[in-house]
């Protein structure tokens, strides 16, 4: 028997591991666009970024524990083709290589600008971090969570930053506009001037280009704005891809339909029954980690295969600030909780959705718990109050 894992981040390593701790002894391949080993992407916009971080990017696992321990055969550096699910062969650079079981997590790619730079793989994070190093003006084009960590970063050094964001409330679709505004206040606080409904035009030599015809005087440009499922190798395949992004569409067990075909991480749109069957497509540490051991594990026993109930979970870092994220922001009711600054709450019909904290880390996993166990809006609005 063979397991493919196309995709080789986190969670294709996740994948790889799990089958290995369910007792699979049968052969297991991995596939990688890149030509690094699996390393964490989180560092990248955090400590990465700082002066004196670390001088490169590790790898999760040295390439002895993947080949020898976990037995795996890699193939870095070569990305996948085309899927023949009637077949059950994926091919990579050319040659055709037959799975008993496919786990897709070959993640999401950053959307690009011309002229400005990204920060999605460890050649981006290098290139920021040396511009940085180097004293530049900075403007983030963004003002979503990898670019305000970048202008946090800047301004750790005492650089000067500007965000440009196209929305009148930055974060508005990640965390609703009642924090996204609150957010807002960190940037404000740490000196980075932010733009809001503010369009560029274009970046071009020494600085963005603004509709109004102002031109941001830049030495460094990043782009932060999102991120699209790395999904062109699975045209045509016969898989079901969204209509909006072409993000692999997952059931509940993280299927993607063929048999032994399933999809984690940031390529998969999953039903989630914890919140109604609401299908999520979440760009999270921790999704992918929980996504990829469970893609392996229901590929290799399709029988034992349970819907999951995750809830998502995310954090950033701004300006020496802890931001935490559990659950969903599409809610019927947002409340900033005066009583415990630092704390919005998401209410979906009569029960807690979500919660977002600033510094409150010993917090936030008791309000996760409680959007695990459905708990009652009045219960979480009583904990906030009393917290």
């Amino acid at each position: 028997m063979t397991l493919v894992v196309v995709g080789a981040s986190l969670a294709g390593l996740r994948a790889v591991e799990s089958a290995r701790r369910t007792g699979y002894r049968g052969r297991i391949v991995l596939v990688g666009a890149e030509e690094h080993l699996p390393y964490d992407r989180p560092p990248l916009s955090k400590a990465f970024l700082d002066a004196g971080g670390p001088a490169e990017v590790p790898p999760f696992h040295p390439e002895t524990v993947l080949r020898d321990e976990l037995g795996v055969e890699l193939m870095l550096g070569t990305s996948a083709e085309s899927l023949d699910t009637d077949a059950r062969e994926v091919t990579v650079a050319g040659t055709a290589v037959g799975y008993d079981a496919l786990v897709i997590a070959t993640g999401a790619t950053a959307r690009r600008l011309p002229g400005a730079r990204t920060l999605r793989t460890a050649e981006d994070a290098v290139a920021v971090r040396t511009a940085l190093d180097d004293g530049a003006r900075t403007v983030v084009i963004g003002a979503g969570f990898i670019g305000s960590e970048v202008a946090s970063a800047a301004r750790k050094r005492g650089l000067p930053v500007t965000i440009v964001e196209a929305s009148a409330v930055p974060l508005a679709r990640a965390v609703g506009e009642v924090a996204g505004a609150e957010l807002a206040g960190l940037h404000h606080a740490a000196g980075t001037e932010l733009r809001l409904a503010a369009e560029v035009t274009a970046v071009e030599g020494g600085g963005v280009r603004l509709s109004t015809g102002e031109v941001l005087p830049a030495d460094l440009v990043v782009a932060g704005i999102g991120a699209a499922p790395a999904t062109g190798w699975l045209e045509g395949s016969g898989l079901t891809l969204h209509e909006r992004d072409r993000g692999v569409v997952c059931d509940a067990t993280l299927s993607a339909g063929p048999p032994g075909v399933y999809a984690a991480g940031d390529v998969a749109h999953v039903a989630n029954p914890l919140f109604d069957g609401e299908p999520m497509r979440l760009e999270h540490w921790t999704n992918a980690a929980e996504q990829g051991a469970a893609a392996a594990r229901h590929a290799l026993d399709p029988a034992a295969a349970r819907a999951l109930e995750a809830v998502p979970y995310f954090w950033s870092d701004w300006y020496g600030h802890r931001i935490q994220f559990v659950g969903t922001p599409r809610a019927d009711e947002v409340v900033s909780v005066v009583s415990a600054d630092g704390v919005t709450l998401y209410r979906r019909g009569d029960r807690i959705a979500g919660a977002l904290t600033v510094d409150r880390p010993r917090e936030i996993m008791k309000y996760r718990r409680r959007v695990a166990a459905r708990a009652a809006w009045a219960e979480a609005l009583a904990f906030a109050g009393a917290a």
